[in-house]
């Protein structure tokens, strides 16, 4: 009863949205996956907006009659035909949800997610699938980011409510229901175990005792503020606020990240956190902005990093809209060289993205937010995250799992978005059926062809297809020689 209410709050609010959406009479034309320079207003159009709200609503009544096998095969046909509308994804989380796929309504809901992080209804129905996989912790997040979006939505606040009863049945089951009953002989065999090795720990290190443990919980928090000189805030993002401080101790410029509280509010997290933290502030490289320690407060954690002067490369897309290829090519000399040196280290991204590569003033590029980054276990399938920002994730990072062939699908992502100035799948003629990209060459002046099999290659969707290190994508890359005159034209886009 609670799904099929669900089903139906969303599809109401999903076609209220859609009969609210104004039309748009001067949308480029689409003609078999290709598009043109500019549009002549005589041209006859095929798929406007008139036609795509149409559609919209067909969708809807399918779904309103339960057609959810009929929807995703008429999705589907739009697709193949370069119908494309950003709504198809929502729509195919609904109809995957009502055919119980939760993998499916997962990752149609994160593609929505991707292209309308403000959207709370695909944040709704990511958390529903995951409480059905019993998922609770990723159910919890996307839950929480639904209410920030929309605090007083009734579907969410239920969602939630339904989560916080089976987790709290979990909590509260009887521990012989939850492990099964132990044999009395064991418990006392281990105790006695424990016991001898408290007191043979005890009298080996005794005087340690007497003195007492100095520990981070019975010693005074350290006061940020009283080592560092807040100047201003100079970014934001997932994780929390940069701001730019002094050192007062060691006289010197550093970038500090306040870790958003939420996000380290468990204890056992907020461990977690900072042992990772702690591992990849061991890296030392100089394409890699350093991170120089991590400090606890009595609200929050903070990174303390390398201040560098510059400014990033999505502050210089923001400017210029793209960059010529052979600058990007010197650009990504220097990424390559410090995800390389990570991923020596067994250490994956898992957040690279324009925003996390800074330019500086010379011209030489550092690799920065490592704070998220995962350690890759010897024969492991892959570190589970759920961490990253979801424009720039590899399709196997939106379902828990990271490789270090997500970060070459991130870095070409990056890349792609340096040369044309718009991620993939936000070009017209973006194959959504598919999933295969544009040709950049074809989209800006100045990029030679050889660039689209490189990134075609280094987006497939399966990872074991991928370029498999970022070595591999370097070599093909500085392999590609510039063209012989490159001019800023405007794109065709």
């Amino acid at each position: 009863m609670f799904r099929r209410f669900l089903l139906s709050l969303l599809l109401l609010l999903t076609g209220t949205a859609v009969f609210a959406a104004p039309a748009q009479s001067g949308a480029p034309l689409i003609v078999g996956g290709t598009f043109s320079e500019s549009t002549s207003a005589a041209r006859p159009l095929i798929f406007d907006q008139q036609a795509r709200d149409a559609e919209i609503a067909n969708l809807n009544a399918r779904l309103k009659n339960k057609d959810f096998a009929g929807t995703i095969r008429r999705i589907n046909d739009l697709a193949s035909q370069n119908f494309l509308d950003q709504r198809f994804y929502l729509l195919l989380a609904i109809a995957y949800d009502g055919l119980q796929q939760y993998d499916d309504v997962i990752y149609s809901a994160g593609e929505a997610i991707a292209v309308a992080p403000q959207d709370a209804r695909a944040y709704i129905l990511r958390a529903q699938a995951y409480l059905q996989k019993n998922d609770y912790d990723r159910c919890r997040i996307d839950i929480d980011k639904a209410l920030r979006l929309a605090p007083k939505s009734q579907l969410a606040l239920k969602v939630k409510r339904e989560l916080d009863e089976k987790t709290r049945a979990k909590a509260t089951a009887p521990a012989s229901q939850r492990h099964g009953s132990t044999p009395t002989w064991l418990v006392v065999y281990f105790l006695a175990i424990i016991l001898a090795i408290a007191i043979f720990v005890y009298l080996r290190y005794e005087d340690v005792f007497r003195r007492g443990p100095k520990t981070a919980f019975n010693r005074k928090e350290v006061e940020v503020k009283e080592q560092y000189d807040f100047l201003r805030q100079i970014g934001e993002g997932g994780m929390g606020k940069v701001y730019e401080a002094y050192d007062k101790v060691l006289k010197r410029k550093v970038a500090i990240k306040r870790v958003r509280p939420e996000l380290v509010r468990s204890a056992y997290v907020r461990e977690q956190f900072l042992a990772e933290a702690r591992m990849v502030a061991l890296l030392r490289h100089p394409c890699i902005v350093e991170i120089y320690t991590v400090i606890e407060s009595e609200s929050s954690l903070y990174l303390v990093f390398e201040y560098v002067d510059g400014q990033t490369l999505e502050t210089r897309l923001d400017i210029d809209g793209r960059i010529p290829f052979s600058e990007a090519k010197r650009i990504f000399d220097y990424v390559c060289r410090g995800l390389h040196y990570a991923h020596s280290q067994d250490i994956i991204h898992c957040d690279l993205k324009p925003g996390n590569i800074m330019i500086k003033e010379d011209g030489t590029a550092k690799v920065m937010d490592f704070g998220v980054a995962k350690k890759c276990m010897e024969g492991d399938t892959g570190a589970r995250t759920v961490a990253g920002t979801p424009a720039y994730m590899a399709p196997e990072q939106q379902k828990g799992f990271m490789r270090k062939q997500s970060d070459v699908y991130s870095l070409a992502l990056c890349l792609y978005e340096a040369l044309v100035g718009q991620v993939p799948w936000s070009v017209k003629g973006f194959d959504i059926a598919t999933k295969k990209v544009y040709p950049p060459s074809r989209l800006a002046p100045g990029i030679p062809k050889e660039v689209d099999k490189l990134l075609e290659d280094a987006l497939r969707e399966d990872p074991r297809e991928r370029i498999q290190s970022i070595d591999e994508f370097w070599s093909r890359l500085n392999a590609i020689q510039p063209l012989p005159e490159e001019e800023l034209e405007k794109t065709h886009y």
